[in-house]
């Protein structure tokens, strides 16, 4: 099965696919695409099998016209999917992504990226293996910027609703 976390962006937004198949998750791709690209990408069925899209919800401060733009192409999003997909699409907050993988709401994008380094074998090279280097790259090799995000919502919704509830990779 392949699980795709979309993070998603005013202009762009961030797609990491992971698959399943073994009932172990590995990233199966990830890349940035403006968001009209995002749309034409997920409307093609035969490359997923279930989306999970980060929420926008509020934290009781005061937001501009950026997180308006993402609240409105979210809703595109679904729109355009609802159609075909309705079953197949789910929505995860930035809140319960942080419990699951965290146990803190005090967490912030450096401990998430952390933890999710720390749930993958060091296979690379380099400082950090899980990520690895260009000659020796890791399982991990190319999540960047808004990727770990896309990353961290695809692992908690797979974790959350896999057959054996599995808690770490």
């Amino acid at each position: 099965m392949i699980i795709i976390g979309l993070d998603p962006g005013p202009e762009k937004s961030a797609l990491v696919g992971i698959s399943t198949a073994d009932g172990f998750p590995i990233i199966d791709s990830y890349q940035i695409l403006p968001n009209e690209d995002a749309i034409v990408f997920l409307e093609r069925d035969e490359i997923w099998h279930h989306l999970v899209i980060e929420k926008i919800e509020s934290m009781g401060m005061a937001v501009g016209r950026s997180t308006f733009d993402t609240v409105f192409f979210t809703g595109r999003l679904y729109q355009a999917l609802i159609g075909n997909f309705k079953d197949s699409i789910s929505f995860i907050s930035r809140r319960e992504v942080k419990l699951h993988l965290c146990n803190s709401m005090r967490a912030k994008d450096a401990n998430i990226r952390q933890v999710l380094i720390d749930r993958f074998p060091a296979t690379g090279g380099g400082k950090v293996s899980q990520i690895g280097t260009k000659k020796q790259p890791g399982e991990l090799y190319g999540i960047k910027a808004d990727m770990w995000a896309a990353l961290a919502v695809a692992i908690t919704w797979y974790e959350k609703h896999s057959p054996d509830n599995a808690q770490t990779l």
